[in-house]
């Protein structure tokens, strides 16, 4: 179980509003999560829900919040800890650390992110000695200072087509690195995301929410 998903939370606000769960006039709806409440804003378009701003919360820096176990011990402090050195089958691959209520890794990379074994590697990171319950690994493309391309390795699942916690995390990583401004656009695999935060307070994620199919599970 996760502690926090920003797609699913997207996608529930516009089951709950579509469903009448809540009232179609609410100008946000509060989510209880494992990594707190988040309040949803819902995007409307010709009076139909076709997407929502979510606040995703403050990141947070702190080693042992992340969690992640450094080499030295202490010489980090409380963070951010940015760029550290990391190795994985060859491939040197600093990492920035954020956790968004669950802990993330980031790398920014001259390789096309199309082009990088995730396959392979994503999962020798996540399970990696320095991370106690594991982490999402992100790699990046720096297209901009507006847009940045990335694909994510989600903790316990493998590859996926978009993470909005994943997003966000790239984004304030992106931001700690010098490679992005306070909104930046994220394309993964499945679409683009856009991610604001001014440097200090909570991350806000805007995407869109669609029904694909309902049915009946039995």
């Amino acid at each position: 179980e996760a502690e926090m998903c920003g797609n699913g939370i997207r996608c529930f606000a516009k089951y709950a509003i579509d469903r009448g769960i809540v009232s179609a006039s609410a100008a946000s709806v509060s989510v209880e999560t494992l990594a707190g409440i988040r309040h949803v804003v819902p995007i409307t378009e010709n009076g139909r829900i076709n997407g929502a701003r979510v606040s995703m919360g403050t990141p947070i820096f702190s080693p042992k919040e992340v969690p992640v176990k450094l080499d030295p011990a202490g010489e980090y402090g409380p963070g951010p800890v940015s760029n550290y050195p990391f190795e994985m089958d060859g491939y040197d691959l600093p990492l920035t650390f954020v956790s968004m209520g669950n802990p993330h890794a980031v790398t920014f990379m001259d390789t096309p992110v199309a082009e990088f074994p995730l396959h392979t590697v994503g999962p020798k990171v996540e399970h990696h000695s320095i991370f106690p319950n594991r982490v999402n690994f992100e790699i990046v493309n720096v297209d901009g200072p507006a847009h940045l391309t990335a694909r994510v390795w989600e903790r316990g699942t493998g590859e996926t087509l978009a993470c909005g916690t994943g997003a966000c995390g790239i984004a304030v990583a992106s931001m700690l690195c010098g490679h992005s401004e306070k909104t930046v656009d994220i394309t993964l695999p499945g679409g683009t995301l856009k991610v604001d935060w001014d440097g200090q307070g909570e991350v806000f994620l805007e995407g869109p929410a669609e029904e694909v199919f309902s049915g009946e599970w039995t």
